[in-house]
C-alpha cells in the first residue's frame, strides 16, 4: 500500500460521525462555505444524504462545470463507499488510472479528489459531502479540514435534541 492511500485511508477511518441529518448537513456547510470564503476559494459545496440534496452553495468564481465535477465524484463515493480522492490513488498505487482501468463511463465517474463519504457509526455509508474548484488535493484537503472542526465542535458530544 502506498503512503498516500494509507493515509488517505486513516483519514476515512478517523472521520466518522455519530449522526447525520439535515441541521448537520447544514452546520457542516455552512463550515465548508466559510473555510473557502475566508481562503478566498472559488468553490461549490455538495452534501447529500442518499438522493437527496442536503446542502448546495456556490461561490463567486465557479461555474455548473463545478456542479457536474460533485456529481461525478459523488458517484464514485455512492459507488465505492471511499472517497474520491483514495479511490483514484487506489489505481495510480497500482500504476493505472481509474479512467482506463475502472470500466465505467468517465462522463459520468470521476476519482478525483474532494467528495467524502459521511459515514455513521454503526450504520456506514449515509450521504456525500463534496467540493469542487480547486485542485484535487486541495479539494480534498478542505473537506477533510471541515470534517474534522465539525467533528470537533461541542455540539457533536450532545445529544441529539
Amino acid at each position: 500500500m502506498s503512503e498516500e492511500v494509507a493515509r488517505l485511508a486513516d483519514d476515512e477511518r478517523r472521520l466518522v460521525l455519530d449522526r447525520f441529518d439535515h441541521d448537520d448537513a447544514w452546520r457542516l456547510g455552512r463550515l465548508l462555505t466559510d473555510l473557502a470564503r475566508e481562503r478566498g476559494a472559488a468553490v461549490t459545496v455538495g452534501i447529500r444524504r442518499g438522493a437527496q440534496r442536503l446542502f448546495h452553495c456556490a461561490l463567486p468564481g465557479t461555474s455548473a462545470d463545478n456542479d457536474a465535477w460533485i456529481d461525478r465524484k459523488c458517484r464514485v463515493v455512492e459507488r465505492y463507499a471511499e472517497s474520491s480522492y483514495l479511490v483514484g490513488a487506489r489505481f495510480r498505487a497500482k500504476g493505472r488510472t481509474f479512467e482506463d482501468s475502472s470500466r465505467l463511463d468517465p462522463g459520468r465517474y470521476a476519482a478525483h479528489g474532494g467528495a467524502f463519504p459521511l459515514r455513521v457509526r454503526g450504520t456506514g455509508v449515509v450521504g456525500v459531502v463534496a467540493v469542487s474548484g480547486l485542485s484535487q488535493g486541495e479539494d480534498h484537503a478542505l473537506v477533510v479540514e471541515a470534517l474534522e472542526r465539525f467533528l470537533a465542535e461541542p455540539h457533536r458530544s450532545a445529544p441529539h435534541p
